[in-house]
């Protein structure tokens, strides 16, 4: 007998039939004036401010998923390029400050980012953001505008992470501008005109550390309590910040959420970038795309971004660290509404714990363990040690671990840069200790969960921006679909995209370095 299925029939509209909400300008204090220049905007979260026309707004990615999703038809580039205003949008610019490389940089805010509003759905309620749409009163010497490769990287990572289980902001569209932006992609003096381009991504919010931050910092302790009201009872609705306790317990929350999602990037080899306190959502999202990357050669003490090269404070291996210390800097931010601040020390403590429980977890699962055992910590440091002897691609070694048959590492070399220079006997000794461990037969289907087969390297980003620059979208498309679905073999695409970093990539701008130019 046949099962019968109701089949869910999702109504396709416009953005005239969203449900349009204003709840962060109805619940918050903003700015009494209506964009204007770059200014200074006190005991304020928020400007309104109209997205700059585009003149000439060409809708070229589309997330069909994400359309899905918010019950949208593929429109024209004019609403995703900033041109048109529906009834019930409510454009804004947040205010926030920060913590840029560790040093306070006062007020920052949207400064190329506006909001259009919040769309209430069935079970949840999601902000669109135009990312490149115009000048706000915080985009300090900046022309508001983004370019094409930066919007490209944006809209594939996003998304792409989205698949890898990464908790993330996601992307709905890419909008051409018709006009060209001027950008010093380097910041080396040789400033050249680049396409323009505009994201809207989607989030529940867009709130982050510093958006707290701002306030305490200037003593405006009224406009941080509203703040904080309106973000527990918004998005945290379990919650309660009547006392210090209940402030711990939500502190506590967003702590735990940080570290689940830094312990993703590092199960994938993402790196950031620029982690600073401006860039990390209150939700526990991956959030601000700018000069990210994924380890090629697994370098701990590597970081994409050029701004960073000299101190790498952002490099892959301090992440978890600088995760801790953006968590203290806005606990402290909390602190003028405590009575006793000393308690925050419990929500920091439970990012620590819970980041080394799910650090053995990732571990467990990549190396097929079954269940954590104190000897095997000695197994991992070898492992690590190991994986920096000789230049070797992280994705490609996990992802071939993971059907290996025997104690050999041959079945790995396709890994190594140089194939010549493994070292054979150190590495065969790991192996027999790791087969010994896991009796010859590791679970083979936590490692494949665990070790995607395809992340957006750099060079495949730029591979597409190339084309796309170009007028080619097809290796956008192409990439955006392969990573829907990372974990799965895809043999049509192995040949041209499970591959180690070309040597053409190896110095070139956009592969080994990027900066925060967009």
């Amino acid at each position: 007998m046949f099962k019968t299925h109701t089949r869910l029939v999702i109504r396709m509209g416009s953005f005239k039939s969203l449900e349009w909400l204003s709840r962060f300008l109805k619940e918050t204090p903003g700015d009494s004036q209506v964009g204007g220049v770059t200014r200074q905007v006190p005991n304020a979260c928020w400007s309104r401010v109209k997205p700059t026309r585009s003149p000439d707004p060409k809708l070229m990615l589309w997330s069909e998923e994400m359309a899905t999703k918010l019950g949208l038809k593929r429109p024209n580039g004019d609403v995703l390029g900033g041109s048109s205003i529906i009834e019930g949008m409510d454009p804004y610019a947040q205010r926030y400050g920060g913590h840029q490389f560790g040093n306070w940089a006062g007020q920052l805010g949207d400064g190329r980012a506006i909001t259009l509003g919040e769309v209430k759905l069935e079970n949840e309620v999601l902000e669109l953001q135009l990312k490149g749409s115009g000048v706000t009163p915080y985009s300090r010497f900046a022309d508001g505008k983004a370019v094409l490769r930066s919007s490209i990287r944006e809209f594939l990572c996003s998304e792409a992470m989205h698949h890898l289980g990464v908790p993330t902001t996601r992307a709905l569209s890419l909008v051409t501008t018709g006009e060209k932006v001027l950008r010093d992609m380097m910041y080396n003096g040789n400033p050249a005109l680049e396409t323009g381009a505009i994201v809207c991504r989607v989030a529940p919010s867009f709130i982050r550390f510093g958006s707290f931050q701002i306030h305490t910092a200037s003593d405006d302790y009224s406009t941080l309590k509203t703040l904080v009201e309106h973000t527990v009872k918004t998005h945290y609705p379990g919650h309660s910040v009547a006392d210090d306790s209940g402030l711990v317990k939500w502190l506590t929350h967003i702590a735990e959420q940080t570290a689940v999602m830094i312990s993703h990037w590092m199960r994938v080899g993402f790196v950031h970038g620029v982690m600073n306190t401006d860039n990390m959502s209150i939700h526990g999202l991956t959030i601000d795309y700018g000069p990210y990357g994924w380890l090629e050669d697994y370098n701990p003490g590597w970081t994409p971004n050029t701004t960073d090269s000299s101190m790498r404070r952002y490099r892959y291996g301090q992440q978890p660290k600088i995760g801790a210390w953006n968590l203290a800097r806005f606990f402290e931010a909390i602190v003028p509404l405590m009575d006793e601040p000393a308690l925050l020390h419990e929500a920091l403590g439970a990012y620590t714990e819970v980041f080394a429980e799910l650090q053995n977890e990732m571990w467990v699962k990549k190396l097929g363990l079954g269940s954590f055992q104190e000897s095997d910590e000695t197994l991992i440091v070898e492992l690590n040690a190991l994986l920096q002897e000789v230049e070797t691609d992280m994705t490609i070694f996990f992802r071939l671990l993971c059907s290996i048959k025997q104690p050999d590492i041959k079945s790995l070399s396709d890994a190594f840069y140089d194939s010549t220079n493994i070292p054979t006997e150190q590495w065969n000794d790991w192996l027999s200790k790791w087969w010994k461990r896991i009796e010859g037969s590791p679970n083979r289907q936590d490692m494949i969960d665990a070790n995607p087969k395809y992340v957006l390297r750099n060079w495949m980003a730029q591979l597409a921006i190339d084309a796309a620059e170009s007028g080619d979208f097809s290796v956008c498309e192409e990439l955006y679909e392969l990573l829907k679905n990372p974990y799965d073999e895809q043999p049509e695409h192995e040949e041209k995209w499970f591959q180690k970093r070309p040597e053409w990539a190896r110095n070139r701008v956009g592969c080994s370095m990027l900066s925060c130019s967009s």
